[in-house]
């Protein structure tokens, strides 16, 4: 890729500079004062984040995020074409023609891909952030310019949602953990518009800035600090401060370079965590399939088209070797390469925490049998849905947990981080919560409950904040409240909201959902409110310590043999559209859109609620509002002066045998035909059918 400005030249020299020359070890971790652990057998109070990109403003080449983590925050330029953020390359559509066997990959049946790739960003930036309830705010997005108002939203994917300000609001309102993910993806990187990148894209490259400002937020932040073992961290929050716990997620981890000297480097400067994987295969291990985007970015890495099943299409999948498992599911079949073992071993060795997130099936497996090879060392996923409780497209994705896996997480001692997911979730019917507002605080309460009661697994919040992903809808409001379905049953659950109650909180989260980290606490008390027990979320930062020191002390075998799993109490799915039938509204019912008409129409002035009505249903005389309701094509009505009128006629063929249709003053009325000496003005008039001269009838 080629930087044109001598400045980008110079940052990328400075960057390399800094990181060669000015970047030594962390401090050693302190010396823990006896009194700092006399309250243990207590525990740290407060609640933990497991997968927050506090830094994400400098993932993908810096190039794709508008508003910085610190300092203050500004209104953006709306995404027109020339813009700084939210914007993929217009000359994506040459990608996919890198491999020669891409001619026989037909992309139609997959919209994003088709977006991307077939009109590229002409059409695509507008396509990324597009979900059912909202237009998202990537492309053009002209009324999502102001802070605090118009973003960032639920649904924000690429304006800040990290900043500083709100994480000490989070702090200071319970959270007392953050496990802060140094993020980047380099396929991500390379379909951004070269004007906007800082620097050449290079996923490592991106980690080293985002770690650079990780270790420059500890040295100038008085209410925060990054925690070196577990019991720094107990030592931090004693003190009153925010633990923060660093973690790397990238899919070309370390590059080419000697993996032992860069895991030694990376850990040296305050890593404790690792994703080994992440959305495409790499030289570690298999990714969890799950996006058709990361399946085309593995698709031009190595050109493979793989029919054995269907993930991309129905018939193939990109880029990933599959094969059908046990279950007829199409899964990855790459599993922890030789490499990918050896490293776990040694993140093991130093006590570094192992998370699983985004890793394949066989992945797992194998990393599950090193934790047992090493007397159940603890394994954990920092963001990621239940797979048994998800709706039946997302249960679909290898990404999503089963309970198989979270077995693995309690055998070991480890943890889940739970997505506070925008999607609908299926009910749980031990939950105790009305699962009535889909992409709410009730549906992440259905899966919070089974991971409580049915899976007993210890759980955080897995928000993945700046992650490219939107976050849990409103109950109040129109910015998409309820709306993880259908726009019918999302009215009619608002309403709901509105006579059933718990009422507002009073806060950003009612109109505008979990927008920003600031709002975590919200969600927290918001889950109460709607009935779930939330006792062990609240207290997670407890939780993820004891995970923690026993990756570092002595184990003696299995933390728990997880042998009362249950996963029963999940009410069946019913279909959406046996849902949507029932939503449907009669003629005459307001309306706002064609979806919700049983007839398939709705019909509307442009400033005025629409109505539901039968095209070509209404013959002459009857009553109408609009002219395609009408067999004649004509109506009476008007929007504003006459809103309801009759059916006309708008030909003779619409009258009588002994009638024409009227002119003038009787425009549009079926007029009896006249008889001799009657005046008249054309030939259809008269019942002879010949209008004279002198205009009167023959």
């Amino acid at each position: 890729m080629e930087f044109p400005l001598q400045s980008r030249t110079l940052l990328s020299l400075s960057l390399a500079l800094t990181l060669a020359q000015g970047c030594g070890p962390v401090a050693q971790e302190p010396e823990i004062e006896p009194a700092a652990t006399a309250s243990r057998g207590l525990g740290v109070s407060g609640f933990a984040e497991l997968h927050h990109h506090m830094f994400a403003e400098e993932a993908f080449g810096g190039g794709w995020f508008h508003g910085e983590h610190t300092g203050a925050l500004t209104r953006c330029d709306g995404g027109w074409p020339e813009s700084d953020h939210a914007r993929v390359r217009m000359d994506l559509s040459n990608l996919l023609n890198l491999c020669p066997n891409s001619s026989s990959v037909d992309l139609r049946g997959v919209p994003v891909l088709s977006q991307l790739f077939g009109v590229a960003g002409a059409v695509g930036s507008e396509f990324i952030g597009k979900i059912e309830g909202t237009e998202g705010d990537t492309g053009l997005h002209d009324g999502r310019r102001d802070v605090g108002t118009e973003w960032p939203r639920w649904d924000t994917i690429a304006h800040q949602q990290a900043w500083e300000g709100w994480l000490k609001q989070a702090h200071e309102r319970g959270m007392s953990l953050v496990t802060v993910s140094l993020v980047s993806n380099g396929f991500l990187c390379s379909v951004l518009p070269a004007q906007n990148l800082k620097r050449p894209c290079d996923e490592m490259a991106d980690i080293d800035v985002q770690l650079q400002l990780a270790r420059a937020f500890d040295a100038r932040t008085d209410w925060a600090e990054i925690a070196l073992s577990p019991a720094h961290a107990r030592q931090i929050i004693a003190s009153g401060k925010l633990a923060m716990v660093l973690s790397i997620e990238t899919s070309k981890l370390f590059g080419t370079k000697d993996w032992r000297t860069e895991l030694d480097r990376v850990h040296a400067l305050g890593v404790r965590s690792i994703q080994p994987v992440h959305q495409l295969d790499n030289r570690f291990g298999g990714a969890a399939l799950h996006n058709a985007i990361f399946q085309a970015a593995q698709f031009i890495e190595n050109c493979h088209i793989d029919y054995d099943c269907g993930v991309t299409t129905n018939s193939f999948t990109l880029g990933f070797d599959v094969a059908r498992d046990a279950a007829g599911n199409c899964r990855n079949t790459k599993g922890l390469t030789d490499e990918g073992k050896a490293l776990v071993q040694a993140m093991m060795a130093k006590g570094m925490l192992v998370d699983m997130a985004h890793l394949s099936e066989k992945s797992v497996q194998d990393t599950f049998a090193l934790a047992q090879a090493n007397t159940y060392y603890p394994l954990y996923i920092s963001h990621g849905h239940f797979r048994e409780v998800m709706n039946p497209d997302l249960a679909d994705d290898e990404k999503t947990t089963p309970a198989t896996v979270v077995r693995y997480l309690r055998q070991t001692g480890g943890m889940f981080g739970l997505r506070t997911a925008h999607d609908e979730t299926r009910t749980y019917t031990k939950s105790g919560v009305a699962n009535d507002c889909h992409g709410s605080s009730r549906s992440v309460a259905q899966a919070y409950e089974f991971g409580r009661q049915g899976l007993k697994v210890p759980m955080a919040f897995g928000a993945d904040f700046n992650g490219f992903i939107q976050q849990t809808r409103p109950r109040f409001g129109p910015h998409g409240a309820c709306s993880a379905t259908f726009e019918a049953e999302a009215d009619a659950q608002v309403a709901l909201q509105q006579q059933s109650g718990p009422g507002r909180l009073g806060t950003d989260f009612d109109e505008y959902g979990l927008a920003h980290v600031g709002l975590l606490p919200d969600l927290l008390t918001d889950l109460g409110r709607v009935g779930a027990h939330t006792e062990g979320l609240a207290n997670s930062a407890e939780t993820f310590i004891r995970m923690w020191e026993r990756a570092n002390g002595a184990r003696t075998g299995m933390a728990d043999a997880a042998n009362d799993i249950d996963t029963s109490g999940i009410a069946p799915y019913e279909d959406r559209a046996v849902r949507e039938q029932r939503y449907k509204k009669v003629d005459g019912a307001s309306c706002s859109g064609d979806s919700q008409c049983q007839s398939g129409s709705c019909g509307g002035c442009a400033d005025l609620v629409g109505w539901c009505f039968t095209p070509s249903s209404k013959a002459y005389g009857q009553t109408c509002k609009s002219d395609k309701e009408c067999t004649t094509g004509r109506c009476g009505a008007d929007c504003y002066v006459n809103p309801t009128g009759t059916c006309l006629c708008d030909s003779d063929s619409h009258c009588g045998s002994g009638q024409y249709c009227g002119w003038g003053l009787n425009s549009g009325k079926c007029q009896n035909k006249k008889s001799r000496g009657s005046v008249c003005s054309a030939d259809r008039e008269c019942q002879s059918g010949t209008c004279r001269i002198t205009f009167t009838c023959k």
